[in-house]
C-alpha cells in the first residue's frame, strides 16, 4: 500500500504543479497586458511551479485531489485604469486558464482512448484523468467569494462601491473561514458535485 501511494503521488506532481502554475502565469499575465509590471518584476511571469508554490494549499490540494491555491501573483491595482474592474479580470484570468486546460485535456484523452487502453499506459491515463478532474476543481474553488479566493475580488468588481467596500471588510478573516469551511467539508457539499458533473460532461462529449 504504502509504495502504490508512493507512486500515485508522484504521478499527481506534475498535473498538479503544472496546473496551479498557469493559473498563477495567467493572472500575472493578465495584470501585465493591462498595464501592472508587478508580477513581471518579482519573476512570476514563469513556469518553474517553485516560484507559484504555496505549502498549505498545496497540502490541501494532494489531500481533497480537488481543491487548493497557490502563493498570489503580486498585483498592484494602482495601474489599472479601474482598479476594480482590472482586479476582476485579473482574477477571472486563473479559474478561465484551469478551464481551457480542463477542456483541451479532456479532447486529447478522447482522441487518444484507444491508443491509451493498454494496461502499459495506466499511468498516463491516470496522470490526463487527473489533469481534466484538478483543473475543473481549481476553476470552480477559486470562483467561491471568500478571501483570498478569485471570486472575492470577481465579487468586489461586480458589486456597487459601497457594497463592496462593506464586502471587502471580510478579507482579514476570509482565509480562515476558508479553511473552517474546508476542514468541515462545507466545501465539499457545496462545490463537489458542481466539479464532478462538469468533468463528466467532458468526458462525456
Amino acid at each position: 500500500m504504502m509504495n502504490f501511494n508512493i507512486q500515485e503521488l508522484i504521478l499527481l506532481m506534475v498535473p498538479v504543479l503544472f496546473s496551479i502554475t498557469v493559473h498563477e502565469v495567467s493572472h500575472g499575465y493578465a495584470a501585465y497586458r493591462m498595464g501592472d509590471p508587478t508580477a513581471k518584476a518579482a519573476g512570476r511571469l514563469t513556469l518553474n511551479p517553485v516560484k507559484h508554490i504555496d505549502v498549505i494549499g498545496l497540502l490541501v490540494l494532494f489531500l481533497t485531489r480537488m481543491i487548493g491555491w497557490a502563493k498570489p501573483v503580486p498585483v498592484n491595482p494602482a495601474y489599472f485604469r479601474n482598479p476594480r474592474k482590472g482586479m476582476m479580470w485579473v482574477s477571472v484570468a486563473g479559474p478561465i486558464s484551469n478551464l481551457a486546460l480542463a477542456c483541451v485535456f479532456a479532447v486529447v484523452y478522447k482522441m487518444s482512448a484507444g491508443f491509451l487502453s493498454s494496461s502499459y499506459l495506466y499511468p498516463l491515463v491516470f496522470m490526463m484523468e487527473f489533469m481534466i478532474g484538478i483543473n475543473v476543481g481549481l476553476a470552480i474553488f477559486n470562483l467561491i467569494p471568500i478571501p483570498p479566493l478569485d471570486g472575492s475580488h470577481i465579487l468586489e468588481g461586480l458589486l456597487p462601491a459601497d457594497m463592496a467596500r462593506a464586502y471587502s471588510a471580510i478579507a482579514p478573516y476570509g482565509f480562515v473561514i476558508l479553511l473552517v469551511l474546508i476542514f468541515t467539508r462545507v466545501v465539499d457539499y457545496l462545490i463537489f458535485p458542481i466539479i464532478n458533473t462538469i468533468v463528466s460532461i467532458l468526458l462525456s462529449v
